[in-house]
């Protein structure tokens, strides 16, 4: 088992280049007890747990980006916030999670935004390639 999978399965951050400044400032988390430092504070993690939480509590369902399969590897991850999501295809937990520590990925989100509002925002980072 590599550095980076025992990372992974620790919800811990994966190490590497990165094109992402962003991945490198956000406070990590490993749990769901993870609390940003302020509103509009990015968080980071690899742990499938918070991932998961973090899309139940927004209602979202793990999906690939549709036509973005190349023969039998998955498409690009995304999260569908109450099925508005146009060309994407849902996925179980189980492929969308194989796929991001496969790849590995990091998920970089907001809980609030500066404001103090609820945020939805999400992005998916990669240590080899700017698109995951």
């Amino acid at each position: 088992m590599t550095k980076n999978d025992q990372a992974g399965q620790q919800g811990g951050p994966r190490f590497g280049e990165t094109k992402s400044k962003s991945l490198y400032c956000a406070q990590q988390t490993r749990s769901l007890d993870g609390k940003p430092e302020h509103d509009g504070r990015s968080l980071v993690t690899t742990s499938h747990e918070v991932v998961r939480d973090r899309a139940k509590r927004r209602n979202a369902t793990p999906a690939t980006v549709s036509g973005t399969e190349h023969g039998d590897h998955p498409g690009v991850l995304r999260l569908d916030f109450d099925g508005n999501g146009q060309n994407l295809r849902h996925v179980d937990w189980e492929y969308w999670l194989a796929t991001f520590d496969a790849r590995e990925l990091h998920f970089l989100f907001h809980e609030n935004r500066s404001d103090g509002t609820r945020s939805n925002f999400f992005r998916i980072e990669n240590l080899h390639s700017e698109d995951a």
